[in-house]
């Protein structure tokens, strides 16, 4: 079923999400294009909402007995009256580490980084993948071969035998933004 047909014969009601959160949050802010992209980096960088900063967030919502913004903000705001002032000072330094950054960034330094992703990055991620599967598979006494791109389109990297396998570095652990669900 493709995407444009998936709601035929239902009325489409398209709401703005400032609208509805208008309604329910009573300090709305709209922000600027982009920056919650960039805050969202410098955040991602320095860690500054993980749960042992604000809490976490998930768990602390259910204990609130009346389901609204209002009281959300109200148990939040009296239970834990720092944490937002902590993970904002954690969070600010790496905004202007990111500004500065920003400011070093021209035309040039785009190109290179270009270069690098597509010709560095892929040869050595390709080059270490087979490297990685032909190891495996000598391990196993079996056959091994990279996978084709409707195969990759499902976070397969390659074969070993007749199993399926996705090759990530170990830092890919840790990088939350990347993680993918693997169904392999």
């Amino acid at each position: 079923m493709s995407k444009n047909n998936r709601f035929e014969g239902y009325e489409l009601i398209k709401l703005e999400k400032a609208e509805i959160i208008e309604d329910i949050v009573d300090d709305f802010f709209d922000f600027p294009k982009y920056t919650t992209q960039l805050l969202n980096l410098a955040n991602q960088n320095a860690q500054g909402t993980r749960p042992q900063v604000v809490g976490q967030m998930s768990e602390l919502i259910k204990q609130i007995p009346e389901k609204s913004f209002g009281a959300w903000k109200q148990y939040y705001v009296e239970n834990y009256p720092d944490n937002i002032k902590k993970a904002t000072e954690m969070i600010y330094p790496m905004v202007k580490n990111l500004e500065k950054a920003i400011g070093m960034i021209d035309k040039e330094m785009v190109e290179h980084w270009v270069k690098d992703l597509i010709l560095v990055k892929t040869a050595e991620g390709l080059i270490f993948q087979e490297a990685i599967l032909k190891y495996l598979a000598e391990e196993q006494e079996v056959d091994w071969r990279l996978s084709s791109p409707q195969e990759e389109s499902k976070c397969i990297d390659g074969f070993i035998g007749d199993k399926p396998v996705s090759i990530k570095p170990i830092s890919y652990s840790s990088k939350d933004s990347l993680m993918e669900k693997i169904k392999c």
